[in-house]
């Protein structure tokens, strides 16, 4: 079988400061699209229905059932353009550029008519404060399309890294996903046993919400566009005792009281001399605190996530 060889990874720079604006007003174009992906599709597991997945040229919605038909939205930050395709042939395209956000839900909402693709969402955002209706939000209107492009740099670095992580799992686990309430991409990995009740507590946001997220206990990681130049971060719910005092992995990796979870900033992985490896060590360490800490059964749940490599091999050598 032939094999792809991969070029250098390049982890790119981007200071969360100095795209602040456009960040959050991308972050308030997500949650529009995403809501028409949540009023789309029944609900699976902990809201996995409603994410983004990193595509090759920016997000991508997947299929999302409408009359019958499936439409599938894309964040192209290569183009800088929200493409919308139709099984039935049809498609149509939004500029991504400095706009409100009302000036942008409002053409989505010309150009959904023009596709017979018309949902009905809730209409204003989650998860933040204050939470200004789309239709009325002249606040966020920022779009730097190079810093845009850098950013979704960092989540293609990020997600192919989290990938070989999540590989290295055979229970329940998440996909790789990018979630608009909080525009973080995540992985969740789950010891199969149920999770005490969540407080919820999320601002603009049902607690019934976050009951869902949290029914199961887990153990979780992700990115989030926040600090120096991102910062990555994991938890577990519930935290078992003694958690927040077990290795975090590489240096400048810490447990953060305030957020009440392990963080290492972006820059420390990006200038380290394996990143790849900076990272899994995060991981893997702050996943082993949880899971050894909460006695999940690590013999049944973890996995050589290299095994098919092997198998390859020996077939190779078997061959000579």
């Amino acid at each position: 079988m032939a094999q792809l060889t991969p070029a250098k990874a390049v982890w790119p720079s981007l200071r969360v400061d100095s795209w602040t604006d456009t960040r959050d007003t991308l972050h308030m174009w997500t949650q529009i699209i995403g809501k028409l992906k949540m009023a789309g599709t029944p609900l699976v597991n902990h809201w996995w229905n409603v994410t983004f997945a990193v595509s090759a040229r920016g997000l991508s919605t997947g299929a999302i059932p409408v009359d019958g038909r499936l439409l599938d939205i894309e964040f192209d930050f290569l183009d800088h353009e929200l493409v919308l395709r139709t099984s039935d042939g049809r498609h149509a395209i939004i500029a991504l550029r400095p706009r409100t956000v009302a000036d942008f839900y409002a053409e989505l909402g010309h150009v959904l008519g023009r596709l017979d693709a018309v949902v009905d969402i809730e209409a204003s955002p989650n998860e933040v404060d204050p939470a200004i209706p789309f239709a009325e939000d002249t606040t966020h209107h920022s779009y730097d399309g190079d810093a845009v492009t850098l950013f979704w740099q960092q989540l293609v670095q990020i997600q192919r890294v989290f990938q070989l992580w999540r590989a290295g799992f055979a229970g329940k686990s998440s996909p790789v996903q990018v979630f608009w309430g909080s525009l973080d991409l995540a992985c969740t990995r789950f010891s199969g046993r149920t999770a005490p009740l969540h407080p919820g507590g999320a601002p603009n946001c049902a607690d019934w919400v976050m009951e869902e997220a949290y029914s199961r206990e887990c153990a979780s990681a992700g990115f989030w566009a926040g600090g120096t130049e991102g910062t990555f971060y994991a938890y577990a719910y519930p935290a078992p005792h003694g958690y927040s005092t077990r290795p975090a992995g590489p240096d400048g990796a810490e447990w953060d009281a305030t957020l009440g979870e392990f963080v290492l900033p972006y820059d420390v992985v990006r200038q380290s001399p394996d990143p790849d490896a900076t990272l899994l060590n995060f991981l893997d360490t702050t996943y082993a605190a949880a899971a050894d800490l909460a006695h999940w059964d690590r013999k049944l749940l973890d996995i050589n996530p290299h095994r098919l490599d092997r198998v390859l091999h020996a077939d190779d050598t078997a061959a000579l």
